[in-house]
């Protein structure tokens, strides 16, 4: 069965007008980057919507959350902008048994060359195809449980709760 991936939006699929120096969403990168990651792996995308995390609401963590609940795959990779990742994650755990869901995302957009984005999703696809059913963040080539990470601002980077 396909590793289904769910498209949200978050930092990971920006893009950047050069005229105004905004960062604006388009379309998700989702295909090039297993073209370049030379995935093998069998994936169904949707995207689901192109928000910015910090402007994410409840509903739309309740769509997310419906589309867990209503694909029939057992393994589910979801992009999302890092700020409220774990509140997204909260929200699935709150509703979705007996799947495995990995949230992942980018600190730097994909389209400014030095994404951390390619390697996220990478580690993502990895980790959802061997963890028991749950729901995870993975980000910098770690795996944390949804309710044992936090984002750490002043570093950049996601970590442990202890």
């Amino acid at each position: 069965m396909p590793i289904r991936i769910f498209v949200t939006g978050g930092t990971f699929d920006k893009e950047y007008n050069e005229r105004t120096g905004q960062l604006y969403f388009k379309d998700t990168h989702i295909k090039e980057m297993l073209q370049l990651g030379r995935a093998k792996v069998e994936v169904s995308i949707r995207t689901v919507m192109m928000v910015d995390s910090l402007e994410m609401t409840d509903a739309d963590r309740a769509l997310i959350v419906q589309n867990c609940l209503q694909t029939r795959e057992k393994r589910i990779v979801i992009t999302h902008g890092t700020d409220t990742m774990t509140e997204t994650a909260a929200a699935i755990a709150a509703a979705v048994t007996g799947k495995t869901v990995v949230l992942f995302g980018a600190m730097i957009p994909y389209a400014f060359g030095s994404s951390d984005g390619l390697f996220n999703l990478g580690s993502a696809l990895s980790f959802v195809q061997v963890l028991p059913p749950g729901v995870y963040v993975a980000m910098n080539g770690k795996c944390f449980p949804w309710d044992r990470v936090r984002k750490n601002r002043e570093r950049g980077e996601f970590e442990e709760i202890r």
